[in-house]
């Protein structure tokens, strides 16, 4: 799906390809907090610093749904004390929504498992759901404790545990993503050139942009967010098509 705004020029207005869904794998806060002489903790901190200031900006150019990869399945490989603090620092940012981000006529989505999130974790992401459903200023959506296969597999068992047969439509129905637009373009922040399990179904056309700069750097740039879009006009989105060409070289 393709989202058209008008640019003027000089001479006439021509349409700019806009991305109604974008997707931001936000890699590098340890690395920042490293280059900067901080903690490593640090580095997860900043990276939300001017996150609302980032979903605004994009919003009011056109963008109609943002989605942050924030802590996944995998994570609970670290320490205690990194997952201890991201818990707790998720938890802020989600009241911190509650308080600021609904009034904005944001719609939230977290989407994930929610088994091992700690309960008041848990209860503030079921809250701030419920309270923005029915905004239509945009949708931002936090993906935690999120794992693309686990989804998958989740998806799965409740379609089997219906008793019939499944469309690709229907499937997607299961799934913890089944009513977000398909993503336009996946942004991945730290020279990192791989999607680490993250919204497999959804991803299935999107476009790839892969940034040197880490989280904390791209969340303060308006410079690079406009990079983002100008980068996104630059993509020839065909889904499979392929341009059309005579392939026989025969003439007509």
């Amino acid at each position: 799906m393709l989202h058209f705004l008008k640019k003027k020029t000089s001479e006439k207005s021509t349409p700019v390809k806009i991305p109604n869904h974008i997707a931001f794998i936000c890699d590098g806060n340890r690395r920042w907090a490293e280059n900067h002489g901080l903690p490593p903790l640090m580095g997860h901190q900043a990276g939300l610093a001017s996150h609302s200031n980032m979903v605004d900006w994009f919003i009011a150019h056109g963008v109609s749904t943002m989605t942050f990869f924030i802590f996944s399945t995998e994570n609970w490989s670290r320490s205690k004390e990194e997952v201890d603090f991201l818990m707790d620092l998720f938890y802020t940012e989600m009241k911190n929504n509650l308080e600021n981000g609904v009034k904005k006529n944001l719609r939230y989505r977290i989407v994930g498992s929610r088994e091992r999130l700690p309960k008041k974790l848990a209860n503030v992401c079921d809250k701030l759901e419920k309270m923005s459903a029915e905004n239509t200023g945009g949708t931002v959506v936090f993906a935690l404790n999120y794992g693309g296969q686990d989804e998958i597999v989740r998806a799965v068992n409740a379609a089997i545990d219906t008793g019939n047969h499944v469309d690709k439509d229907t499937f997607e129905t299961f799934l913890d993503t089944g009513d977000l637009l398909p993503i336009d373009l996946v942004v991945r922040t730290s020279n990192e050139h791989r999607i680490s399990n993250f919204l497999l179904w959804k991803l299935a056309y999107a476009e790839l942009l892969f940034i040197p700069e880490h989280w904390p750097d791209l969340v303060k740039s308006e410079k690079l967010w406009q990079h983002i879009l100008d980068e996104y006009t630059k993509r020839d989105r065909r889904f499979g098509g392929g341009k059309k060409k005579n392939y026989l070289g025969n003439k007509k």
